[in-house]
This record gives C-alpha cells, structure tokens and sequence, in this order.
C-alpha cells in the first residue's frame, strides 16, 4: 500500500535523488566508520563502555561532528552494576522549529561461543558485516551519522535541528542512557527515531519486568539431607509455578500487530556451595515481557503472590526450616504505546522505504523493549527504524555470528536522510 507523503515535503522531491547519491558516494567511509566501533568491544556486562564512546566522538571529530560527552558519575555506574558509561550528543541546529533526536546504543551483550567469525573484527563475507552490534545497533551509528550528513550536504535552509544520542545502557533498561540525559535536562527533543530494522517501522513493544527472587532454606550435610531444608527443591517448586503461567498467558493476546502474548523466561539460577551440600541458598532472575494492554503493578503484584504460594505450599523436613523469601525487583520497562505526535515520522519512513526499498513498509509492535519508551513516558514521540533485516533472528543479535546485510545499511540511511528533510524542511 503506498503512503502519502506528508504535505510539507513534496517540493523537496527532487532532493531525494541527491541524498541518495551522496550515500552511494560515501559509503565505503561509513562502512569503515561501522568497522571501527564493532571493533571496539562494548560487552555488557561488565559494561566498561566509556572506551568506546571515546573512540566514537574520535571518528565523528575527523566528520566535523562535534560530540558532547556526559560520563555517569562512577559511584553511579558501580551502583547499578557497570564499570563505565559515557553518553554522546551532537546537536545539530539548523533554525527554529522540531529538534529530532537519532537514538542507538553502543552497549551490548557478551558475544558468546560459537562464532564461524571473529565477534570484532567487523569482516566482511558476501554482502555482510559479521560481528557483535553489527545489527543491535552499532549499525545504526552509522546510519543515523550519516543521514545527518546527507542531510546537510543539500546546503539547504533547514528548520529545527538534529540530536545524535549514543548511548550505552540498553541491555540494562535504559535508565543510564537515554534516561539519564533526560532526567538531567540535558535533553528535550520534540521526535525521536530509535535503531531497530529496515523493513518495518515500529510503533509499540512490549514491556518487561525483570525480578531477582532468593529462596533460603537452611544448609545441611549431603549425608544427612533432613538436617536441613533444599533451597534448589524450595526453587524448583516455585519455578514449576511460575513457568506454568505460561500456559495461561497464552489466552492474554494483544491487539498490536507483531505482538503476540505474555511470556515469562528465567535466564539465571545460582545457588549451591559443594556437591556434599544441601544447598541453603539458591537465587534466579525472571523476565516477565508485558504486552500493551496490561497494567505492570498488577502483573507485579501477580507474579509476587504467585511466589508467596508457592514458597507457602512447599513441605521441607519434620523439624526443618520453613522457606523464606526475598523478591527484588530489578527492572520495569513500560510497553511502548504510540504517541500521537509520531504520524509524521511513520508517514515519511513508510513512503520513503517504499521507494528505496521496493515493498511496503508496515507499522508493526515488537516483542522487544526499546529505550525509546523512556522518550515517549516524556512526551516525545518516537519509532524505532534503522539498518537491519526483518527480524531479530534473522540478523543473529544476541547470538553468535550477528551480521548485517550492508545493502540494507545503505537503503536504511537513504530512507533516514529522506525522512529528516521531510521532517526539517
């Protein structure tokens, strides 16, 4: 289905075709560019990530891109559980009217076994670029950068201006990234754009709930295991409890397109000290991914009754301990729900991915949470869209061999540049 172009850009039509061949032109320098920061590691954790943000304003400096850089107190990042983050903005005024801001994340989760191609070296094997942050979103670096000098390159009068924020917190929900910029005041943009991938635009994700849950029992010799009372059987009973929600999330489904229904992951378990050891502690992690529609308080509330039934149902030994447990909320991530405000910017990305891309591009929720929910509980509007392919599995994020089509890089830039004339035109 083919979208009408916003009424405000149809006299820069024939501008299009100059943005894309500057692109064209430049875009052995952005795949260098796009090398070099998959080059420098940015695993999180441990999340020591201030290098790579240094090396970023490095390569945007030699671009005549000027980066402010806003390092995290280091008593606040040890806090939270990282090393060091540095966040970057360039801020590009252009006149009065919309700033729009260019979100992606640097930050990234450790690359794992099983890699056919070194996890940053950035090589190149048939049309693709293997490494970590290749698509998730180191690529986006790239794309946003260089749409922005695209842009810039018409030498035209230009209204409003563009923020490039780099940022290095999305593995960890955002708050020492975007959302510290924001709560600092050091930003307030009136759009946004987020990373995500070239053949849809999106405009809802999930939300995320993130607990640490202890089970304490009391730890006794292997030999003598009634001594005591198992923390790992307590766990285990209530982890049985827990996963079997799942079967009843599969009746709450959503009305977003690209969104399906609940589901709840426990990703850790530690717990133990030796084999000849009935454990007395065991800790585990759950993600519960929230749709659209439900409330996060209930959900939390639900999930924590759901653990203090089970914790009560649970028989340890004639004389043992009772189960005790504690529950810590780790993270909650509110859904992405659109803002009114966002029309324009899905307008410009679906016409514009038509043309570059040839197919229709749909706007669509994601199981994913993003960063770009901590703009939108701001009030400023936002999608997520940039170099990738149509899915997260397709592209490998988060496993081994991640790599991005650089054909898609290319189009995805052409289709940002294109936007953002409309936009600041």
């Amino acid at each position: 289905m083919t979208v009408p172009a916003p009424h405000f850009a149809t006299h820069f039509a024939p501008h299009y075709a100059q943005l894309d061949s500057w692109i064209d032109a430049h875009f052995d320098e952005q795949v260098q560019f796009l090398q070099s920061l998959v080059q420098v590691p940015t695993d999180t954790p441990p999340g020591n990530n201030a290098p790579h943000a240094e090396r970023t304003a490095e390569l945007l400096k030699a671009m005549g891109l000027t980066a402010e850089k806003y390092a995290i107190p280091e008593d606040e990042v040890k806090a939270y559980g990282l090393e060091t983050i540095t966040n970057l903005i360039v801020r590009r005024k252009y006149g009065e009217g919309k700033t729009i801001a260019l979100n992606a994340h640097g930050d990234v989760v450790p690359p794992g076994e099983g890699w056919a191609h070194p996890p940053y070296a950035g090589e190149i094997h048939n049309g693709a670029m293997f490494g970590r942050a290749t698509a998730v979103s180191k690529s986006d670096f790239s794309t946003f950068t260089f749409a922005t000098r695209a842009l810039e390159s018409l030498g035209l009068k230009l209204h409003g201006g563009v923020e490039l924020h780099f940022t290095y917190d999305e593995e960890f929900g955002g708050e020492m990234g975007p959302g510290w910029l924001l709560a600092q005041g050091l930003t307030q943009p009136d759009l946004m754009i987020a990373a995500g991938f070239s053949y849809q635009v999106v405009t809802a994700h999930n939300g995320c709930l993130q607990m640490e849950v202890s089970v304490h029992g009391e730890m006794a010799h292997a030999a003598i295991p009634d001594s005591g009372t198992d923390a790992l059987q307590g766990a285990v009973h209530i982890l049985n409890a827990l996963l079997a929600l799942n079967t009843q999330y599969l009746q709450v489904t959503s009305k977003v397109e690209g969104i399906s229904h609940p589901y709840l992951n426990v990703g850790q378990i530690i717990g133990g000290t030796n084999t000849n050891v009935v454990p007395g502690k065991v800790v585990f992690k759950l993600d519960r991914r929230m749709i659209p529609e439900e409330n996060p308080v209930e959900v939390e509330a639900s999930i924590r009754q759901t653990i203090a039934d089970a914790a009560a149902s649970f028989n340890p030994p004639r004389g043992g301990k009772e189960l005790r447990v504690e529950i810590k909320r780790i993270l909650l991530a509110n859904a992405l729900k659109p803002l009114a405000g966002n029309q324009a910017l899905v307008d410009a990305i679906q016409k514009h991915g038509l043309a570059v891309f040839g197919e229709a591009i749909p706007a669509v929720g994601t199981p994913l949470y993003t960063d770009v929910r901590l703009y939108a509980e701001r009030g400023i509007p936002g999608v997520i869209y940039g170099a990738g392919p149509r899915t997260v599995r397709e592209s490998n994020a988060k496993r081994s061999d991640e790599h991005v089509q650089l054909e898609d890089v290319r189009r995805a830039t052409k289709v940002v540049a294109r936007t953002l004339l409309d936009v600041l035109g």
